[in-house]
């Protein structure tokens, strides 16, 4: 199925953007952090950490919401006869870029899910933030103009496409049972400890996971569409999703405009910019944005689930490499990781796109 939709779907799009919006806010509402009711990037270094994968205690705790949009995406996917497990489209490749958009993601505290979130509460820093993802987009574009192409991918068996959601039930579970070796943010230890009842949160992730799917929501794809093809149909709905949680923390009191003293952000516009620059690059070169790859995976598709696991892989690296930025600002080491990552991209773009040339 095409990535954009008829013209007829955009009110689906558009609605399904006011509901993602509410929901978001909704959990804030019911415990998640601000500006934070929903972030792949924040949520799967949380899970990153609870499974320990890296030590960073005030980010400790398997968020529901991410196994719910996988097995909503599953779910929907199966009723609807889209479930169709596809992969070994350069897995490794999609592995490394999926590590440094997290890194990006880290720099500017949030994914672009999160960047929206962060707007609609009126934190002015993400102003910065979507400008670079912007202009990483604009890169990414330029690369695609020229060939660029991770080779197609091929049909797999469906057992193949099934392990990942498998995989997401037995987290889930381990969150659950919580045995001794999962670990958890201490009570007022950081955002880890911020979150909402595993049911709400669970029921939040499967109705965004069922959304997502029906709509292909993805803001890079939204925003090179747009760029390439004029076509504004999926970028809709994340205007939509702003306006509606912007709404929604003006009528519950969370909409504070600034700069300073926001929730989990940094005022650094610089870094904030580059950061969210190269995970808009490293994006277009994926395919999708972090919520599209989850949705995907959820969908069967294996070289997405590869994605994820780089992407958590990066969150840990991040972590514990001390990468990842604090309320205070970027660290060094993570300026030199986001400018690491932005030759390891060039030159996965470059060579991709000269053998799309030579075949």
């Amino acid at each position: 199925m095409k990535e954009t939709l008829s013209k007829k779907e955009t009110p689906i799009i558009i609605g399904a953007g006011i509901i993602i919006g509410i929901i978001a806010v909704a959990l804030v509402y019911f415990g998640n952090p601000a500006n934070m009711g929903f972030c792949i990037a924040c949520f799967l270094r949380d899970t990153s950490g609870a499974l320990g994968f890296h030590s960073a205690a005030a980010v400790q705790y398997i968020r529901p919401e991410i196994v719910g949009l996988v097995l909503g995406s599953c779910i929907l996917a199966l009723a609807t006869k889209e479930f169709k497990p596809r992969g070994g489209s350069a897995p490794v490749t999609r592995f490394v870029i999926g590590m440094f958009v997290m890194i990006g993601c880290l720099m500017f505290l949030g994914c672009p899910f999160r960047m929206i979130l962060r707007l609609a509460g009126g934190d002015f820093n993400a102003i910065f933030g979507l400008i670079g993802f912007i202009a990483g987009i604009l890169a990414g574009v330029f690369f695609l103009k020229k060939g660029y192409t991770l080779k197609r991918s091929y049909k797999m068996q469906p057992v193949e496409g099934g392990i990942f959601p498998v995989v997401e039930i037995g987290i889930l579970l381990l969150l659950i049972a919580a045995p001794a070796f999962i670990h958890f943010t201490e009570a007022d230890g950081g955002p880890g400890a911020k979150h909402a009842a595993i049911a709400i949160s669970l029921i939040a992730g499967l109705l965004v996971g069922a959304l997502a799917q029906r709509t292909r929501l993805c803001m890079v794809g939204g925003i090179r569409d747009v760029v390439l093809f004029g076509e504004w149909k999926l970028l809709l709905g994340f205007i939509a999703i702003l306006v509606s949680a912007l709404i929604g923390n003006m009528i519950l009191g969370y909409f504070n405009p600034g700069f300073a003293g926001q929730p989990v952000a940094h005022t650094d516009g610089l870094w904030n910019a580059l950061g969210m620059a190269l995970a808009g690059f490293g994006c277009v070169l994926l395919g999708g944005c972090p919520l599209r790859q989850l949705v995907l995976a959820g969908e069967g598709n294996t070289d997405s689930a590869i994605t994820v696991f780089g992407l958590m892989a990066g969150a840990a690296v991040a972590h514990n490499f001390g990468l990842a930025s604090s309320g205070e600002g970027p660290t060094a080491n993570g300026k030199i990781a986001v400018v690491i990552g932005f030759v390891v991209l060039i030159v996965i773009a470059t060579v991709n796109s000269m053998r799309k040339n030579e075949a």
